[in-house]
């Protein structure tokens, strides 16, 4: 697809952000970083894909006040080209900011509390690694001693034993 994909997702607090404003047909006309009235709810949680074009686009971009460049200032090139595609992360999805200590926090309660509730590991990228078939089960094996003992080591040992097609489908 042409053009750059961003994200957006509905917080309480967008002034705390940058954030993406859309028409009545859901197409973004704006975006403004850390808004003191913004004009929607919606944040950019700071996940973007971009087409061919961005190493082109990144040379035009000037140093903002602050003396660097601004992922955001890209981002309005691809919008002023009608070019800014915006895909809305879904209701129950998290984002987790850690901006604040307070944010950060709460990341690592939420982490916490996912972990110990379903005996998964969240971003364990040997685990994806094998569940996508990017490395084979006898790839991984080679690689658990090398990690450091202790209950991350034991996870990703389990799910060795286990195999990749150890996860169910899930439901909905």
């Amino acid at each position: 697809e042409q053009g750059a994909c961003i994200f957006g997702y509905q917080v309480r607090d967008p002034e705390r952000y940058g954030v993406v404003e859309f028409d009545a047909d859901g197409k973004a006309i704006s975006l403004e970083e850390k808004p003191k009235q913004p004009k929607s709810h919606f944040a950019v949680p700071g996940l973007y894909v971009y087409d061919e074009r961005v190493v082109d686009l990144c040379r035009t971009l000037r140093p903002s006040a602050r003396g660097e460049l601004e992922i955001t200032d890209l981002n309005l090139l691809y919008l002023q080209e009608k070019q800014l595609h915006v895909k809305l992360l879904s209701r129950g999805m998290a984002w987790l900011d850690t901006g604040t200590q307070t944010s950060l926090l709460e990341a690592g309660n939420y982490i916490a509390t996912i972990e110990h509730r379903q005996g998964l590991k969240i971003a364990c990228l040997e685990e994806v690694a094998l569940r996508m078939d990017f490395i084979t089960q006898s790839q991984l094996a080679t690689t658990i001693d090398r990690l450091p003992k202790g209950e991350y080591r034991d996870y990703v040992r389990m799910v060795c034993d286990e195999g990749p097609s150890a996860a169910p489908e899930p439901v909905g």
